[in-house]
This record gives C-alpha cells, sequence and structure tokens, in this order.
C-alpha cells in the first residue's frame, strides 16, 4: 500500500530498511499522521538510506552529535520524528511516558527535550514544571509538541519556560530548524559563565532569572533571551534583523519596516530594567541600525 502513497522506486529500500532496524515496518511506515502532507514526502526521502547506513545510524552516538530526548507516547510517529532526525545527525532517545521521559532524564545528560503535553500518565506542563523544579534538569531546553488547539496551551508554555511550542501536524523540516535555533541559543563560544553582572543589574544564565538590585524581574522566555542575545554582545551595535535571527525560532525574513516586534520587546525590557525607560542607559537605541546593549551601567 505504502509504495502507490508514496514512491515506488524507493518503497521497497525503506521498507527494507524499517525491518532491518527491527521496527514494525508497515504500521511504523504509516504512522506519519504527525506530518503536515507535505513533509511525508520529504520524510520518505529521509529514510531512504542503505540498510547498512541505517544501522550505522541505530549505533551509540559520541560527543559531537547533540542527544534528544522525545517524550511522546504516539509510538508511531515518535519513531518516525526520531528517524528523521538521526539522519540529520542527532542522537535521539524515546520515552513513551513521563515517568520513563523522568528516568531518562536521570540517567543521563541531554541537549534538548521533545516534550508532548498528551501523556497517558501526566499533563505535559505538569513535567516541565517537574523538570524546573529539579537543578541538574532545570538548564536543558524543552520545546513542547502538541495536537490540542488551546491557544493558552502555548501561552501557558512559553511563559513557564519553554523555549519553543510546535503543533501538530507539523512539517519535519520546521521542527528541525526549530531545533537548530534553540540548541544555537545555547552554544554561542565564550558564554561559560552562568552570571553576567552590568552593575545592579545581574542576568542568571543557569536559572534564566534577572534582577535589578537584588529584585527579580519577570520576563517572558522570548524576552530573556532577546536580552542575553544583546547581553552577551554588550558594546555591539546589533541590527533588529540580527536579534530576530537569534531569538526567532523560525526564519521567516525580518522586515523592520513592518515588522515591529523587536522594538515592542526592548520596550518591555526597558520598562523593567531601566530607571527611567524614557532616557534609556542599558539598551540604547542607535538611529537607523538597530541597538547596543551598554557595557559600562551603574
Amino acid at each position: 500500500m505504502f509504495e502507490q502513497d508514496f514512491y515506488p522506486k524507493t518503497g521497497a529500500r525503506i521498507w527494507e530498511t524499517l525491518l532491518g532496524l527491527g521496527y514494525a515496518a508497515k504500521p511504523l511506515y504509516l504512522g506519519i499522521v504527525g506530518f503536515a502532507p507535505a513533509g511525508q514526502r520529504k520524510l520518505a526521502d529521509a529514510l531512504s538510506f542503505s540498510h547498512h547506513a541505517a544501522r550505522n545510524l541505530e549505533r551509540p552516538r559520541f560527543a559531537m552529535m547533540p542527544s534528544i530526548l522525545l517524550i511522546d507516547d504516539d509510538a508511531r510517529l515518535a519513531a518516525m520524528i526520531a528517524g528523521y532526525l538521526r539522519g540529520h545527525q542527532f542522537e535521539v532517545t524515546l520515552a513513551e511516558s513521563g515517568a520513563a521521559g523522568l528516568q531518562q532524564l536521570r540517567a543521563r545528560a541531554h541537549d534538548l527535550v521533545l516534550l508532548d503535553l498528551m501523556l497517558p500518565d501526566t499533563d505535559g506542563l505538569d513535567l516541565f514544571r517537574a523538570l524546573s523544579a529539579e537543578p541538574a534538569m532545570r538548564h536543558v531546553p524543552v520545546i513542547m509538541l502538541t495536537a490540542r488547539g488551546d491557544p493558552m496551551d502555548k501561552v501557558v508554555g512559553l511563559e513557564i519556560g519553554a523555549e519553543d511550542y510546535v503543533a501538530k501536524p507539523f512539517e519535519p523540516r520546521e521542527l528541525l530548524a526549530r531545533i537548530r535555533v534553540v540548541l544555537r541559543r545555547g552554544r554561542e563560544p565564550g558564554l561559560a559563565a552562568d552570571m553576567l553582572r552590568f552593575g545592579r543589574l545581574e542576568i542568571d544564565r543557569g536559572s534564566r532569572i534577572v534582577r535589578l538590585d537584588g529584585e527579580e524581574k519577570p520576563f517572558t522566555s522570548y524576552q530573556f533571551d532577546l536580552l542575553l542575545a544583546m547581553a552577551e554582545r554588550a558594546g555591539r551595535v546589533l541590527s533588529r534583523e540580527y536579534l530576530a535571527e537569534n531569538v526567532r525560532a523560525d526564519h521567516a525574513a525580518y522586515d523592520p519596516a513592518v515588522d515591529r516586534s523587536i522594538d515592542v520587546h526592548v520596550a518591555r525590557l526597558r520598562a523593567a530594567i531601566e530607571d527611567d525607560p524614557k532616557k534609556p542607559r542599558r539598551i540604547l537605541t542607535v538611529r537607523g541600525v538597530g541597538y547596543v546593549f551598554a557595557k559600562a551601567q551603574d
């Protein structure tokens, strides 16, 4: 059946590959409902590698390959996502429940977690809060996945600290792009110290907390990332386009002539950390170019 639905010439090779990996091939192959239709063809291409290469992808990965934990009880979809990401040089570990996900995180370190909100033993948002409460896990970035249509889930997820939120069905290439953006945020060179201090302002990378005169300032995940992107490059003039590329999870072109979202978020940052937001001394505007985060601050 799948040969008619996808590629007659490559279908048999894909089938053999899945059998060679020990999967229940046909149900797995047909379990792509989590991907948008346009992504199914891309996914078929990604899986059409040789039997030998497929076995190599299943071998343990080492330090240079980012490690992702996927917590999702949809075994067929999870296996398809894992296969796609492994084809792009990621190590992927699967967990079918919240309890299994916690066990995996406690057993070894992961670079990123893909967390489905609809789990059989717990709500994904509650699991995320549990992860955030454990010091060894709170620094692991989380991208939430869900088929639930309630926009409040997205708002709550981002407000409590998730890095991103992807609604099912999704394009596999979109998920890959979002994963790469989130991982890139934490891998800029020279970011070893957890705490940045600028006079009375403290930015704690590890706990993602900002304090002014010792008082914690509430920020959304996006606003924290925007502030951190500027603070880590203090003294450098950064264009709005540069900030959008480094903070936003998508790769859509940013046109400051029509998109004022960066300016809106900068205004909110100033309202929280400037003594006088109308006369800013921390986040300075460079007219016609962008912004610069002041190195010298009181």
